[in-house]
């Protein structure tokens, strides 16, 4: 973990663009709480093959103008072209948007190209080469390791190959076992990678959709937390708060250890954040 100790600590949450304007005012109501946490950034997620790109840049740029938060749209390379990328870069430029996250992304639902963008990489790469060092580019890291790749060791030589590309830092998928992030930045100080791996972590409000998301990008929900989540039935507020007290003490664990900071995946919701940053001494217990 020395390679982590090293980098400032950098806290951060991730929405998703909505299509209701209920879902609209939702957001902006949890911006605006989750600006009290002073995040480095807040960044927005992008449909496969650019399907929400307009409302993704619609919500960046509620960010950037206000609040005071930096934007980071999330930028997909699967099923789109060079061009329709160099578009986008010269956009956010325009937009004053500095922190971009890149992903390979899903293939969208009905479409055969791959596009001009095979890996996470070959993105990093233009985007370097588009914009030489005017982004910061964050990329996706995986302890529990991509469920795509063919083994462990391959999914961290891709990961390798995203930092030489020109990534800045990292933000890993979800996870609720301490060990496996700290196995995993044992693995990457072997192969002499140093750049900042912030965990991202998932605050736990609805067991199904967690079940759900995590058999589709691998993340392991330790039997004891599954079984613990299924006893509560109904019962959503013990559900939540045992959740939080379950991830304050991952989020303990990791920042003793120096990870450098943590993402949230907020789904929107802010309280469940607010509540764990309040554990972790982050936020005043009277915000």
């Amino acid at each position: 973990m020395e390679s982590q100790r090293r980098h400032p600590r950098v806290f951060s949450c991730e929405f998703f663009p909505p299509n209701t304007e209920q879902g609209k005012i939702k957001l902006q109501a949890t911006r605006e709480a989750l600006t009290q946490l002073r995040p480095a950034f807040f960044s927005v997620t992008y449909g496969a093959g650019g399907s929400s790109r307009e409302r993704t840049r619609q919500v960046v740029v509620d960010i950037q103008q206000h609040g005071g938060i930096e934007a980071a749209p999330h930028l997909t390379g699967i099923a789109t072209s060079r061009e329709e990328t160099r578009e986008i870069l010269l956009d956010y430029q325009r937009l004053g948007i500095q922190r971009i996250v890149a992903l390979r992304g899903d293939m969208p639902s009905g479409e055969n190209s791959i596009g001009d963008f095979r890996y996470a990489r070959d993105l990093i790469a233009f985007i370097r080469e588009q914009t030489r060092n005017h982004f910061h580019i964050e990329v996706a890291a995986y302890p529990e390791f991509h469920p795509q790749a063919r083994d462990a060791h391959q999914d961290l030589l891709n990961f390798q190959a995203k930092v030489q590309a020109g990534a800045d830092s990292a933000i890993t998928q979800y996870f609720f076992n301490a060990e496996a992030y700290f196995r995993y930045i044992d693995s990457c100080e072997q192969l002499g990678i140093d750049i900042p791996v912030v965990p991202g972590i998932m605050p736990i409000t609805n067991v199904k959709q967690l079940c759900r998301f995590s058999d589709i990008c691998g993340a392991e929900i330790p039997r004891w937390i599954r079984r613990r989540l299924e006893s509560f039935g109904e019962d959503r507020d013990s559900l939540i708060g045992f959740g939080v007290d379950v991830v304050s003490e991952l989020c303990q664990r990791l920042l003793d250890q120096g990870c450098p900071g943590v993402h949230f995946y907020s789904m929107n919701q802010a309280a469940p954040i607010l509540a764990i940053c309040r554990n972790l001494g982050l936020l005043s217990p009277h915000l």
